[in-house]
């Protein structure tokens, strides 16, 4: 499976079955946790066979059922870390579902048991993000139109709109979608693309934005052009 597939594959899973992850699927997972950390000056931890994270009140309130893998997404507290945390984050979902995996990110329904990850000073866990074999593949969300999220033109460059419609399906909290992209133009000989978040009062579209920056970057391919 391709990222692009991934793209189109992945939907949030709530119920997992009671199957450990495989030991060859735990191995690129780590490597891949591994270098996101290095890239970008996180510290996300994949905690294995844990189901008590996700088995308190939180967690029925979100609807989650047989979760015992988990991603902690953790670094360093600064004003940029949600937007990392969701570009990496989702770099590592797609990663999964490429794998044979299911996932859903989680905000607030999930417990944090101690002794299960470690924190370095100054750092703090932005969320979790449940992985393992979904009792389903889940289902499809309900989008935006690309017109609602950016300024695709008829005279925008092709990749544009597909990196738009790339990120129209990215995971995001409660499925606000409170994103939007502008082709800015040539600058320089370089396509040039400004992403900005819109407001919410649920939270998380710093966290969003960089998740739907990722999948602008698969839609689009990234050598076409450069963030403003």
């Amino acid at each position: 499976m391709t990222l692009h597939e991934a793209i189109e594959a992945r939907h949030s899973v709530r119920a997992y079955k009671d199957q450990p992850l495989e030991d060859d699927v735990v191995k690129v997972l780590e490597e891949q946790i591994a270098q996101v950390n290095h890239d970008a000056g996180l510290h996300v931890q994949l905690i294995l066979n844990e189901p008590k994270a996700f088995l308190g009140p939180f967690a029925k309130y979100g609807k989650f059922r047989g979760v015992s893998n988990y991603l902690v997404m953790a670094g360093k507290k600064a004003d940029d870390l949600d937007e990392r945390v969701g570009y990496y984050g989702e770099h590592l979902v797609l990663l999964a579902q490429t794998l044979g995996l299911n996932t859903c990110w989680v905000g607030l329904s999930y417990t944090k048991i101690p002794g299960t990850y470690v924190l370095e000073d100054g750092e703090k866990i932005a969320c979790y993000i449940a992985i393992g074999y979904g009792e389903t593949q889940g289902v499809s969300h309900k989008i935006k139109a690309v017109e609602q999220v950016s300024n695709s033109q008829v005279i925008s460059p092709a990749w544009f709109k597909k990196g738009v419609q790339a990120a129209l399906l990215a995971p995001t909290a409660v499925n606000q979608q409170k994103f939007s992209f502008e082709y800015v133009g040539l600058e320089n000989g370089h396509h040039m693309v400004h992403a900005k978040k819109g407001f919410s009062l649920i939270g998380y579209t710093q966290m969003d934005l960089g998740i739907a920056k990722y999948h602008f970057e698969i839609g689009a391919g990234k050598e076409n052009f450069k963030w403003v």
